[in-house]
């Protein structure tokens, strides 16, 4: 469900880290051995939205992403079958138990999600940086202090570990307990490329709760490739939430500066957020360039009054594989947006206020790819 109260403001993000090395394991029936102790990241109630990359040349950005928990049966009167949410209908996280996905038959994971990383023929990845957030508090309360910490494996490989090397965003209140945390895993994707990545042993709780449970995780990698068009692509964190009924006075913007984006280019941007809930109306997203043209951003998956709905869609369809592939992932949000109205006059700035529905939830990352001039 929504963001518990009023002061659900909750922070930050999990950033620039280090991949610490772990036995490099199979990927079922293996422990991870833990290196040497690295510091835990500090926590705050919200960190505002920075620019974490920025770049113009041949080549583009593409991300993978999945939830980590799903469904398993209905705990309120009225709400529909989890497979019939699964499938999409609507439903909120808080009227079902909830448990985790678990697709990579390792005894020693709990929780594990497959996404596809699609990257053309012949591109170099540039950078990359992993995501991942969660509620902590449902029908168990996890440690925060394990927050910092995920597994993720490239295509075939074995798990290692990944560890948010500063700011994790950490806020607590009546009905959740909810964080956001990031990495650096460019040297782990170059070496990785394309296919289908796993993400295990998030740091989220199952259970049921009026709340509800969700989390998920999402890659993000920027590649160069010399046969695409030259283009700017931006990455944005933080960590922001929206109170119950928080409408457009209470709304978050996020300014994506020095761009210089000719009239009639093309682009989109990508958005993660969590807790936002299929059929529950009052997100919005609109986009203003600079030339003063302001634009409701919202497609055949994810509609203007309900655009934070539980998706994980290219332009309101699927366009990678993910394992499991659920259409309603009950609190966890990776859409990819068509970006193109807002720059039909060009664009040296571009303004994305987000609004909150009537339940509340989370904004986490913001992604951005553009034709530059050339």
């Amino acid at each position: 469900m929504g963001v518990g109260s009023s002061r659900r403001i909750l922070g930050v993000l999990g950033l620039l880290s280090c991949l610490t090395l772990s036995a490099n394991v199979p990927m079922a029936g293996a422990v991870v051995l833990a290196g040497p102790k690295v510091p835990v990241p500090g926590e705050k109630a919200r960190v505002p939205f920075t620019q974490r990359y920025q770049a113009v040349r041949h080549g583009g950005l593409v991300r993978a992403s999945n939830a980590s928990i799903g469904c398993r049966r209905q705990e309120s009167a009225g709400a529909r079958p989890c497979g019939e949410v699964e499938r999409g209908a609507a439903g909120v996280n808080g009227d079902f138990e909830m448990f985790y996905s678990d697709v990579d038959e390792d005894p020693d994971t709990y929780n594990s999600t497959r996404a596809e990383l699609r990257l053309p023929p012949g591109a170099k990845v540039s950078y990359a940086r992993l995501y991942w957030g969660g509620n902590l508090r449902v029908g168990e309360q996890k440690p925060p202090e394990d927050s910092g910490r995920v597994l993720l494996a490239e295509p075939g490989g074995a798990y290692k570990e990944v560890l948010a090397d500063t700011v994790i965003g950490h806020r607590s209140d009546a009905g959740s307990d909810a964080y956001q945390a990031s990495a650096d895993v460019t040297p782990l994707v170059r070496e990785g490329g394309a296919g289908m990545w796993t993400a295990a042993q998030l740091n989220i709780a199952m259970g049921h709760s009026g709340t509800g449970a969700w989390g998920g995780w999402t890659l993000v990698a920027a590649y160069e490739h010399p046969r695409e068009p030259v283009r700017r692509v931006s990455l944005w964190d933080g960590f922001a939430g929206f109170a119950e009924g928080a409408g457009e006075t209470a709304g978050e913007t996020v300014g994506i500066v020095g761009l210089d984006v000719p009239a009639g280019a093309a682009g989109w941007a990508g958005v993660v957020g969590y807790d936002g809930d299929r059929g529950t109306p009052g997100d919005s997203l609109t986009v203003t360039s600079d030339r003063g043209r302001r634009v409701e951003i919202s497609d055949s998956g994810n509609p203007s009054h309900d655009v934070m709905n539980s998706t994980i869609t290219d332009f309101g369809r699927r366009s990678f594989v993910r394992q499991p592939e659920h259409m309603n992932n009950l609190g966890y949000d990776a859409d990819v947006f068509d970006l193109s109205p807002a720059l039909s006059g060009g664009a040296r700035r571009l303004d994305f206020r987000f609004t909150g529905e009537k339940q509340g939830h989370f904004l986490g990352v913001l992604f951005v790819q553009t034709d530059a001039r050339r």
